[in-house]
């Protein structure tokens, strides 16, 4: 187990609702994973989330980019929503702008946040993504892009094209299901990316835009 001081991030209050979180992640037998399509207001209990190590590692890559504006698909419980307040918190302020669809997850993690102190930090977008990621207010520093499975075209793939010419130079996007025309896009020298598969959580894609 990680300690607190081997941890990037080391506010007490923070790690306390990170670890409460990790702790009661459950999945149902008929995970999305699975690659059927499913309704997520079915799913309103559960809360699918990153890895404590992948939210270490967005907490030091924005940090280490001085991160002020950070989007993210989607939120459910707030677990990655976390990690990139805290950092943008203390980078010396900013927003995390989310994304999610099932009203009973937007509560959760509204109260996860409140519990961490974090709650200014964070603003969670109540829709589809598609619709409520339109519209980022400036140049977006970082994107987590860790959706809802099933779909075709994948809603990764629809959600990147969106927020792609949002962000800036130099902005990382971190994807956590890896879903083949997602890869295909950030693949595609002509969008301007550039992109490594990374072994955590079974396979994490971390890429820039460089153009």
């Amino acid at each position: 187990m990680t300690t607190d001081t081997h941890r990037p991030l080391r506010d007490p209050a923070v790690n306390a609702v990170i670890d409460r979180l990790a702790a009661a992640q459950q999945y149902r037998p008929d995970d999305p994973a699975a690659g059927r399509e499913r309704d997520p207001h079915d799913y309103s209990e559960y809360g699918y989330s990153i890895a404590p190590e992948q939210g270490d590692l967005i907490y030091l890559l924005c940090r280490g980019i001085r991160t002020t504006r950070i989007v993210e698909f989607a939120t459910s419980v707030g677990m990655s929503t976390l990690y990139a307040a805290a950092a943008v918190r203390d980078n010396g302020g900013g927003t995390v702008i989310g994304s999610e669809i099932v009203p009973a997850k937007v509560a959760t993690a509204q109260r996860n946040l409140a519990e961490a102190g974090l709650a200014d930090y964070a603003e969670i977008r109540e829709g589809d993504a598609r619709t409520t990621l339109r519209d980022l207010g400036g140049p977006v520093d970082f994107a987590l892009i860790d959706g809802w499975l099933g779909t075709e075209p994948s809603l990764a793939r629809e959600v990147i094209e969106i927020i792609a010419p949002q962000l800036r130079i130099g902005a990382y996007v971190m994807n956590d299901n890896a879903e083949p025309d997602f890869l295909a896009y950030v693949s595609d020298p002509a969008n301007g990316f550039l992109s490594v598969t990374l072994p955590l959580h079974g396979g994490t894609e971390l890429c820039v835009k460089v153009a």
